[in-house]
């Protein structure tokens, strides 16, 4: 079972991001994290945040023992425009302005409809998955038009297009499903001003959030791997490395695209 969870290609050095500012989120674990460390690695200046303080200064310790540029505000509540607004500060003040946005900070409640409580499950997952993309990109909107363009990275998910038997993810799937959405109109409206918006779909990545629920129920792991043509669970890495592109001068003529980084998983 254990090789399920490997074989991710691991941050490399580089020059992809070289001159770039990068804003990501939700550095403190998971997809957040090792785009933080990847985009600061192939030599983009990484302004971060995360509602977890320590998280977060373990992420700018790990980075700075490595020799690379990042700095973070936390704890930061993106679930509140004015923590949105003093995320963009903060990036101002450091580097005047930012020509990269990665959107991975998210938060969700999982449970079944008829036990699925309404203010803190439906509401707190749709605030946690879509309002806190909505906030931030509202927020940077004039800075990365002031740049003269840039590249926002949004996160849906997998469960946006497919449901997973035994997974109940409904309030999951509709934030999701939103973000999806968003994208395309965030990149339509970006457009004139030279804004890419692209959205990344990954299917079930290990993280501190999914890794405990993975062995506590087996049964559900196996359900996971049995939709994927590559038979592994991804890794933060996978998800890092396919933002890395989308966020570099690469990606170019790319905008108001879906990723799927989900092993084959929605594919049939």
């Amino acid at each position: 079972m254990k090789s399920v969870f490997k074989h991710a290609l691991p941050v490399q050095e580089g020059r992809r991001l070289q001159g770039k500012v990068a804003v990501v989120t939700g550095i403190g674990s998971g997809i957040g994290r090792a785009c933080a460390l990847l985009f600061a690695a192939q030599g983009a200046r990484v302004v971060g945040c995360d509602i977890d303080a320590t998280a977060a200064g373990q992420t700018v310790e790990d980075a700075r023992s490595q020799g690379l540029a990042l700095d973070s505000l936390h704890p930061c509540d993106l679930t509140d425009p004015a923590g949105a607004a003093r995320l963009v500060d903060f990036a101002r003040e450091r580097h005047g302005g930012f020509d990269v946005l990665v959107n991975a900070a998210a938060y969700g409640a999982f449970a079944w409809l008829q036990e699925m409580d309404y203010e803190t499950q439906w509401r707190r997952t749709l605030t946690g998955e879509l309002d806190i993309v909505f906030l931030l990109c509202k927020a940077a909107w004039p800075v990365l038009i002031a740049r003269g363009g840039g590249s926002v990275i949004n996160f849906a998910s997998a469960n946006a297009a497919v449901a997973l038997e035994g997974s109940p993810a409904l309030a999951h799937c509709a934030g999701k499903g939103g973000v999806l959405a968003m994208t395309r109109q965030l990149a339509m409206e970006g457009g004139p001003h030279g804004i890419r918006v692209n959205s990344i779909s990954p299917a079930l990545v290990e993280t501190a959030a999914t890794r405990a629920h993975m062995h506590a129920q087996p049964e559900f792991l196996e359900r996971a791997l049995g939709k994927m043509m590559i038979r592994r669970i991804g890794q933060p890495e996978d998800v890092a490395w396919c933002a890395l592109f989308l966020a570099s001068d690469e990606a170019g003529w790319i905008t108001a695209a879906d990723v799927p980084v989900d092993g084959g998983a929605t594919a049939w």
